[in-house]
């Protein structure tokens, strides 16, 4: 795992009932998580909110430090499918919806967005970074390896 603790994250899932689960990150923040039955996230609409989200928090940073943008959305979405490699998604697009007032500090922020969306993209952005350089998950039962 991680070589430094401090930048270990982690989250830990307890099941509520058959299809839904609770998550709670260290920091005590909870969310349930749900099989599509209901109106919870499921795992694959929190990877794409996940997607959005880091990004989305790139670009604000960046581009808020010139104006306050008047408009302020990300869509996250990919397309579901079952093959030879099992079930995933493809064709992952994140769209932007960023617009500025018409003002000096607007006018900076207009400057930089498509910069920042790109900067995030290609190298601040850790979720969207680990989903493009694709890593191995490992999985154990118990702390123990669970071999295949």
């Amino acid at each position: 795992m991680a070589e430094n603790p401090e930048n270990l994250r982690t989250v830990s899932l307890q099941r509520q009932e058959k299809g839904r689960y609770l998550a709670t990150n260290t920091r005590g923040g909870t969310i349930t998580i749900g099989s599509g039955a209901d109106d919870d996230f499921t795992p694959v609409e929190l990877l794409l909110a996940a997607i959005a989200g880091c990004s989305a928090i790139d670009v604000d940073f960046i581009t808020s430090k010139r104006s306050e943008p008047q408009t302020f959305a990300a869509t996250a979405c990919g397309t579901k499918i079952k093959d030879e490699l099992g079930n995933r998604l493809i064709d992952l697009l994140l769209d932007f919806d960023v617009s500025f007032p018409d003002d000096e500090g607007g006018r900076q922020a207009t400057a930089v967005v498509e910069r920042s969306i790109r900067q995030s993209h290609d190298r601040l952005c850790t979720v969207g970074r680990t989903v493009e350089t694709g890593p191995a998950i490992s999985v154990a039962l118990g702390g123990r390896p669970v071999s295949g």
